[in-house]
């Protein structure tokens, strides 16, 4: 018969104690804070929005300027696009797993590349050693390319690339297959992060200086005008730059500043912003503080919508419209009691859905230690999922709207943004700042003020500072079979073996030309891979014209 056992082990009695811990107090000093420092009241009232104006600055959804969401009706017309980012392995690998999801009731595929396929290297290059099929899929040609959409059609779903330095090949990949496959180009859907400031910033994964680089985004823009209108040209993001420590008003700052950079790019390079600006987009940060995440969506909607009326003089509402992508935070992520993780998403997820977003990527709870399981990631598909049909939270438009604290929070972050964007602005832009190494400095300080707050426990994350248990429970992870890597570069070489030789270095050294040239260079590109050139050899051709970028260090 069950009974209790009061004379428990003293390793028992030491795992208890560890999980109970000493007594602490109540609060944290943070409570008084958000999660990126902004001081918070214990209440708010209609006294902390007196100067507050519903008409301009809420006005309805689907109308400028946009703050209560981009579409009128928003989820009562159409939910946001389930992603899961997903890729790794093998082409073959990644497609099996695509399908999967696909299956399981995901509605837009998001696609992660290898470090080196990100870095413009083949998989038997010496730089991509060791990394061949680790965080992403590995990918260098049109064949490779062909192998990872098998059995599913480009013209009936929509593609997210997280791709940037060698975002114009592998879109120009895409192209290829899409072309292969009969579909529409017109009609094709899906986008492109092709986002170089913030690799500078805060990412890493950058081949040539910011300048050229520059002119290979601007070019992606000139030709899906009339190629690719349905495409998103580019995803300008933030999630990096909060994962790298920002604080929510910089992430909104600095990310509006990059966009300033490159509609001011765009300009100069000869477009009309009402012919590019409606096909860009924005992806955020999902982060813990449910109440600052909500009112950083909305004040990045609202400044956007100003920006481009006041600033760029766009004429086309879809040009004010700021739609963006949502990922919860691998940062908050942690590896002790990874369990937790799945309320965390679950939080997260719920704040980019309560602030409008147009699509979203649920993390998994394993994504601490490895890439995630097909268990884990359905689970983290079946969370958003319940968001969808479960919760109610997308029956109402804003149903957060009007509320004093969010509203309140809302004109915080809109204001210390707009303080990100004017301290650039007096520098010289987005990437004289980069080049000064103004904004990694500040991104640093951030990071470091937020860890110390941590380390004091004035901030608490469960299970790492406080709650901690002695004894955790292995979960099952995804490990990369090390073969892999001398699979891929069996294949590369295969396919230069094979491929016709003289076509593939014709167009090799005319998108070299072309770079020298100043000339758009998708045309020569979408020929070189339509060639089977690779990925390292196209890139290599722009190398040899641009050079490499070498960091400058910001202490």
């Amino acid at each position: 018969m069950p009974h209790s056992d009061h004379t428990a082990s003293p390793k028992h009695r030491a795992e208890v104690a560890d999980s109970v811990e000493t007594p602490q107090p109540a609060f944290p000093a943070s409570i008084g804070t958000t999660l990126s420092g902004t001081p918070l009241k214990t209440v708010y009232t209609y006294e902390d929005l007196r100067d507050f104006d519903p008409k301009s600055s809420l006005g309805s959804p689907g109308e400028f300027p946009y703050t209560r969401g981009i579409y009128p009706t928003m989820y009562r017309g159409k939910l946001w696009t389930m992603r899961q980012y997903a890729g790794f392995g093998t082409a073959r690998q990644s497609n099996a797993r695509y399908r999967y999801l696909l299956a399981q009731g995901q509605t837009g595929l998001s696609v992660a590349f290898d470090l080196p396929t990100q870095m413009g290297f083949d998989p038997d290059h010496p730089r991509a050693r060791g990394e061949v099929g680790k965080v992403g899929v590995s990918i260098s040609s049109l064949e490779d390319m062909q192998t990872l959409f098998e059995g599913i059609s480009l013209a009936q779903v929509s593609t997210s690339m997280t791709i940037n330095s060698t975002a114009a090949i592998l879109l120009a990949l895409y192209v290829a297959v899409a072309r292969q496959q009969g579909a529409d180009l017109a009609k094709l859907s899906g986008t492109t992060q092709n986002d170089i400031l913030k690799e500078y910033i805060a990412r890493g994964t950058y081949i040539y200086p910011p300048r050229p680089a520059m002119r290979i985004i601007t070019d992606v823009f000139a030709w899906c005008k009339d190629e690719l209108p349905s495409w998103v040209t580019i995803s300008i993001s933030g999630y990096h730059i909060r994962e790298a420590g920002s604080t929510a008003a910089q992430e909104v700052g600095f990310t509006l500043s990059d966009a300033i950079a490159y509609v001011d790019a765009a300009i100069a390079a000869g477009l009309r912003v009402d012919d590019f600006a409606p096909r860009l987009s924005f992806f955020f940060n999902a982060h813990n503080d449910l109440l600052e995440e909500i009112a950083k969506y909305r004040a990045a909607r609202r400044i956007w919508a100003r920006l481009m009326r006041d600033r760029f003089a766009a004429r086309d509402p879809r040009s004010m419209m700021l739609r963006f992508h949502a990922q919860t935070a691998g940062s908050s992520l942690t590896a002790q009691q990874p369990e937790n993780n799945i309320v965390r998403v679950a939080i997260q997820a719920l704040a980019a859905v309560l602030g409008g977003c147009q699509s979203l990527h649920a993390n998994a709870l394993d994504e601490a230690l490895a890439l995630p399981t097909e268990d884990a990631a359905r689970l983290a598909l079946r969370t958003q999922q319940i968001l969808a049909h479960e919760s109610g939270v997308a029956n109402t438009v804003d149903p957060v709207g009007g509320s004093y604290a969010i509203e309140h929070l809302t004109n915080e972050i809109e204001a210390g943004a707009r303080a990100c964007i004017e301290r650039i602005d007096a520098i010289g832009g987005m990437l004289r700042a980069i080049e000064t190494g103004y904004v990694q400095r500040e991104i640093q300080k951030a990071a470091y003020e937020y860890q110390q707050t941590v380390e004091r426990k004035e901030r608490i994350v469960v299970g790492v500072n406080r709650y901690r248990t002695e004894r955790q429970e292995p979960i099952p992870i995804l490990r990369i079979d090390p073969a892999i890597e001398q699979e891929q570069v069996e294949r590369v070489r295969a396919l230069r073996a094979r491929r016709d030789a003289a076509r593939a270095n014709k167009a090799i050294a005319e998108a070299e030309s072309r770079a020298r040239s100043g000339a758009n260079l998708m045309p020569v590109i979408l020929a070189a891979v339509e060639a089977y050139a690779t990925v390292g050899e196209i890139s290599d051709a722009m190398r040899r014209v641009f050079g490499e970028h070498q960091e400058t260090l910001a202490l």
